[in-house]
């Protein structure tokens, strides 16, 4: 999920040649996941069962459809509709799953539920406008309008606490609402005079609420960011994979609503954003390294 949406995110601006070394390194991680998901539903379906119960399952689905994003920019049509439609039969059971096991005072990975049904609502508008599919781009209005749906849920049951005190996977709070409001301007983007899937009152509240989904999400932004400062966590920790995510959908979903909703301004701090994006990506990646290392020597020792 992190790297691709780097990989999309340098792809927005212009910086295809890096975008492309990210996809590939994403593609690596999600076979090498997709292959371990299916090994253990095969053989350890007990175990399987138990871990699609935790929110972290619909990381699947997400990182399905964040890469089906990217290759449908590269004109791969036929492969992002074969990752939307196998995102689109998991998602039903790891949704119902998920939320059946939600309770009070949990981490950030709560947000997935919001992450996953955005992430299908993205790829479903991408694909809309590439395809000239009006039911695709109305299938994607009643997810983007569910995921919000699923954020206010989760909200509730998420704990506050985890601001000052999550490992990583805190940061999702706000990046659901980044991935909400790149699902807005994915189907603003998707309407045209040959679809014309909008009417006038329509496209101004999608615009409106996409516009409020990135205000907010650049809040919790800069919430998260303060808090980071205030109370450092540096020891690595995978969850901090899920603090990347969120930066750099946050950078992505800036640039899109920027070419979306015509506010050129919003350009030049979502290429910051993504450059802060990268540079987090690079820290974690370093730290996963170290500890894999270490592994490796207390391992030779033994």
């Amino acid at each position: 999920m992190a790297t691709g949406i780097v990989s999309v995110g340098l792809h927005l601006t212009g910086h295809e040649t890096l975008s492309r070394v990210a996809l590939v390194i994403s593609c690596a991680a999600w076979l090498g996941l997709a292959a371990d998901f299916a090994v253990r539903l095969l053989r350890e379906r007990a175990r399987w069962v138990a871990e699609a119960e935790t929110p972290g399952a619909l990381t699947a689905v997400a990182a399905t459809t964040v890469l089906g994003t990217r290759f449908a920019a590269l004109g791969w049509q036929t492969l992002a509709e074969a990752l939307l439609a196998l995102a689109t039969l998991l998602w039903p059971v790891l949704i119902v799953l998920v939320v059946g096991h939600w309770k009070r005072r949990m981490p950030g990975g709560v947000f997935l539920g919001c992450v996953a049904t955005q992430g299908l609502a993205v790829l479903a508008a991408t694909l809309a406008a590439t395809e000239s599919a009006a039911w695709l781009a109305h299938t994607a209005l009643v997810l983007f309008w569910l995921g919000l749906v699923l954020y206010g849920v989760a909200l509730f049951r998420f704990d506050l606490r985890q601001v000052l005190e999550g490992a990583g996977d805190h940061w999702v709070a706000g990046g659901a609402l980044a991935i909400s409001a790149l699902a807005g301007s994915k189907l603003i983007a998707a309407d045209s005079a040959r679809l014309y899937l909008w009417n006038d009152d329509d496209h101004g509240v999608l615009r409106a609420v996409t516009i409020v989904l990135l205000v907010l999400d650049l809040a919790w932004y800069a919430v998260l960011l303060v808090a980071e400062f205030a109370r450092p966590r540096l020891a690595y920790d995978v969850r901090r994979w899920a603090t990347v995510f969120p930066m750099g959908m946050t950078a992505a979903a800036t640039l899109s609503v920027c070419a979306a909703v015509d506010v050129s301004w919003l350009r030049t701090p979502g290429e910051v954003l993504l450059w802060m994006a990268v540079a987090a990506w690079l820290a974690v990646a370093a730290g996963a390294v170290d500890e894999a290392r270490t592994a490796l020597r207390s391992t030779g020792r033994r």
